[in-house]
């Protein structure tokens, strides 16, 4: 049996790598004179490569196997974070940040791929539970690598590059057979805003929240006169606590109607949006502000999936939770783009301005849900901390009835 902790090896390796990656380019960017405007753009493109990657990495996966892709995938996207540096023109970049998605959409695929294909029914929520952990604080951890250089020289795009490669090795290593891959369920996005009109609105409206939060919390940070190592904590931070928030406002949503728990976590994130709007300079009061709103952002995705799990019958939940998975990536990637646009037209305040009004406009709609609609459940769920990521992991839910096992390994 492929040893599970060697996979999350190279998750915490791979994630940790981009989690750097993504935040630097944000600082030598503000460093290079790049607009606001244009930073959140170039950081769009991420999203973008992520979201066109869905499409375009299952087919490689399955013509020439896991591991020949995720070499693949992890030389591409090591080589994109080296090339960086050399071609500092914004359209470059752009490019660049489109191919990285792709690539990083590509490795998650693999990887979440294979965890299926080892995950006894039994185990699977388990896993998916510490694929999640793991990839939350690789991420935070990522952030406080950015002080080991200045953004101008070449070391950092080549920690970041070393740590992707090194993602491979765990996998590339083995010798046991690989597993099949099997084609996903097919997103249905009118079924899912039939069914949960509050879910389908929220992944959207969550996915705009972290992308813009991914994508332009550096820049704002540097605005509020942080420098670098500043930056690091205030995004570790952030971070830590959306992974920390996670585990109770779940336990809070499995009591209840989770319309009520999606509102008034959106109410007190719009609320602590506007305490970041306040003018605190970079002071304690502005990362407890700060890391209280992406504590809180963090949990809308998996609320939002777990309410539409609730009303859906078994054999629609794969479907569903890939039309979710959908609509959160078109929102990932308008989120830095419309961020950007906003802090170049009216000020860096922009940011948590959008962020207040994304989530009023959230709270108001799954409050209003929960008044006019009664609670009805079809399939009773749980809550799972999760992260945006690939269709494939989704089978790691335990509700997902006879998950497709992608083939053994034996």
């Amino acid at each position: 049996m492929f040893p599970v902790s060697a996979l999350l090896t190279s998750v915490a390796l791979l994630l940790a790598g981009n989690g750097l990656l993504s935040t630097l380019l944000a600082v030598r960017g503000r460093a290079e004179g790049f607009s606001d405007g244009l930073i959140g753009l170039i950081m769009s493109g991420y999203f973008v490569g992520f979201f066109l990657g869905t499409f375009l990495a299952p087919p490689l996966v399955a013509r020439i196997g896991h591991i020949r892709s995720f070499a693949f995938f992890a030389a591409l996207a090591a080589c994109t974070a080296l090339i960086y540096p050399l071609a500092v023109l914004p359209a470059a970049w752009l490019v660049l940040r489109v191919v990285t998605g792709v690539a990083l959409v590509g490795l998650c695929t693999v990887i979440e791929g294979w965890l299926n294909a080892q995950a006894a029914p039994a185990y699977r929520s388990r896993i998916f539970a510490a694929y999640m952990t793991v990839s939350l604080l690789a991420l935070a951890s990522g952030q406080l690598m950015l002080d080991l250089q200045p953004p101008g020289s070449f070391v950092l795009f080549s920690v970041a590059a070393i740590l992707m490669s090194l993602a491979a090795m765990p996998i590339t290593a083995t010798r046991l057979a690989q597993p099949m891959m099997l084609p996903a369920a097919r997103a249905q996005v009118g079924r899912a805003l039939r069914a949960a009109p509050t879910a389908a609105v929220g992944s959207l409206l969550a996915g705009l929240v972290l992308g813009a939060f991914w994508g332009m919390s550096p820049v704002f940070a540097e605005h509020r006169g942080m420098d670098r190592a500043g930056v690091g904590i205030f995004m570790a931070l952030a971070i830590a606590a959306g992974a920390l928030t996670q585990f109770p406002v779940g336990r809070l949503s499995d009591l209840g109607d989770r319309r009520t728990t999606l509102a008034a976590v959106a109410a007190v994130g719009a609320v602590a949006a506007g305490v970041i709007l306040l003018p605190v300079g970079d002071g304690h009061l502005l990362l407890m502000a700060f890391a209280a709103f992406a504590g809180l952002a963090f949990t809308l995705y998996p609320l939002c999936v777990a309410h539409l799990l609730d009303r859906l019958p078994q054999q629609e939940l794969m479907s569903g939770c890939s039309a979710l998975l959908l609509l959160n990536g078109v929102g990932a990637a308008i989120g830095p783009a419309l961020a950007g646009g906003l802090m170049a037209w009216f000020g860096p305040d922009a940011l948590p301005v959008l962020f207040l009004l994304a989530m009023l406009l959230l709270a108001l709609l799954a409050g209003g849900r929960r008044l006019l609609r009664a609670r009805h459940l079809l399939n009773p769920a749980r809550f799972h901390p999760m992260l945006r990521t690939t269709p494939t992991v989704l089978e790691l839910l335990p509700e997902i009835p006879d998950a497709p096992n992608e083939g053994s390994t034996s």
